[in-house]
């Protein structure tokens, strides 16, 4: 008799069975019982991110940085004025936000640049960690956290040395405040937005599903109101939008999931296609037959993934409504479960800004993993099948970035091969979230205990 709870097409109980005797063989039951608790998490967190803050240090101390911390210690430096560095991309590729960290890491010199940076995200992590696990006395949600620690750690200074990890931990507390907290939420969402683009996607998701949308707007409205008077308080004003323009020319980056086709065709020297690496945004990019009429059409294709997937996520909520009955969490409501809803719609968008986005970063691969972890401490069952796709999408990244990217960028092909595993994987990711999205409008799933509001 199969589970109601169950869905018969993608079951995937045998495989994590199989996951779960592995771990059993490998880790005694009183190691696993040391390790489910907010002790052992926070020992877990403590030693992740001391190896981090460690190697941060000992590059500190020779006046080196990491990654794309180096440009990020030039702008600072030059006092973000594009008169004072003698080239690459300009510090307002980023919303105007991002420099705030920059100019705090900056502020004893470029020598502790490195280390303030990965501090700030070992930091911010660690709020993350504490509002995930409501500060470790949530057992059911420690699996969670230590998720979050592996996949962390498998991404590397992917996470600690771009933009990208200080907006990661913010959007998982988002993300837990929730529907039950909108105002609150909204704001850290905004805050994200003006720091990196991506996190608008989630407050999009956020704005389908709750029930009051004027917090929403006026959290957004009221948000964005401060950073324009900030803009104003140091004469920025005019270059305040500028990161809606400076990405607009770009072409199709080597990373991303529509490239993969000439991809290949520069592997295989067909057509004429090629690597090149676009010195002025500091980034590698494919040239071949179609690729600059690609380019042009990734944006609106975006633009219109991500409105489809909003309507998809309103759909579902209305189609909820019309069900009536009782909550997911058991309580009297719509019969709609908007924490679900919320964490599917969040994952769905943010999977549609990395497929359908022509810069393919690797670093944008920790923008799935705040709706992850959430939704892993709202119903584990339903959200282990993404969360086993990303650990695999996190080791392949590493491998692109930084173990041979190199070897990519100069057409061998077994990089290309992993890359290509990889994008094929994000596809899956996004066919599975907008599933999960409208199987949560065509019919109840089984009940799930709801996510704490604290």
């Amino acid at each position: 008799m199969p589970r109601p709870d169950k869905d018969p097409a993608i079951s995937t109980d045998a495989f994590f069975g199989s996951l779960t005797r592995i771990r059993n063989a490998i880790l005694p039951a009183p190691v696993q019982s040391g390790l489910n608790t907010g002790r052992g998490l926070l020992g877990g967190f403590i030693v992740m991110h001391l190896v981090f803050l460690v190697f941060a240090a000992s590059l500190s101390l020779r006046g080196e940085a990491l990654s794309d911390t180096y440009i990020y210690r030039n702008w600072a430096m030059a006092g973000f004025d594009d008169a004072n560095l003698s080239g690459g991309p300009s510090p307002w590729v980023y919303p105007i936000l991002a420099l705030i960290p920059m100019a705090i890491a900056g502020m004893a010199g470029p020598g502790p640049f490195f280390f303030l940076w990965v501090l700030m995200t070992t930091l911010l992590n660690g709020w993350a960690l504490l509002k995930l696990t409501s500060s470790g006395r949530d057992r059911r949600a420690i699996p969670a956290g230590w998720w979050w620690l592996v996949f962390t750690f498998l991404m590397g200074w992917l996470g600690f040395a771009r933009v990208d990890g200080l907006t990661a931990p913010l959007v998982l507390v988002a993300l837990a405040y929730g529907a039950g907290r909108p105002f609150i939420a909204s704001v850290l969402l905004a805050i994200g937005t003006w720091v990196k683009v991506w996190p608008a996607a989630v407050m999009l998701a956020l704005f389908a599903v709750v029930k009051n949308r004027l917090l929403v707007m006026l959290a957004g409205i009221a948000t964005s109101a401060v950073v324009l008077a900030l803009a104003a308080a140091v004469g920025s004003v005019p270059r305040l939008l500028d990161f809606l323009s400076q990405q607009g020319g770009r072409g199709m980056q080597l990373e991303a999931t529509f490239t993969t086709p000439w991809l290949w065709l520069s592997v295989l020297n067909v057509g004429g296609s090629k690597m090149y690496m676009n010195t002025d945004i500091n980034s590698m990019q494919v040239d071949g037959p179609g690729t600059a009429l690609m380019s042009v059409l990734m944006q609106p294709l975006l633009i219109l993934a991500a409105l489809l997937v909003a309507g998809l996520t309103f759909w579902a909520l209305h189609n909820g409504k019309q069900r009536g009955g009782k909550q997911l969490n058991g309580g009297p409501g719509d019969g709609t479960d908007r924490t679900e809803l919320l964490l599917a719609g969040a994952l769905t968008l943010a999977t549609a800004f990395v497929v359908f986005n022509k810069v393919g970063s690797p670093q944008f691969m920790v923008w799935l993993a705040p709706a992850v972890a959430v939704g892993l401490v709202h119903s584990w069952r339903e959200w282990r099948v993404p969360a086993a796709m990303l650990i695999v999408i996190a080791v392949t990244t590493y491998f692109i970035y930084p173990l041979f990217y190199d070897a990519l960028s100069h057409n061998n092909p077994w990089m290309a091969l992993v890359l290509t595993i990889r994008n094929l994987l994000l596809v899956v990711l996004f066919v599975w979230s907008a599933r999960r999205l409208y199987l949560l409008g065509k019919k109840t799933p089984a009940a799930t205990p709801a996510l704490k509001e604290s």
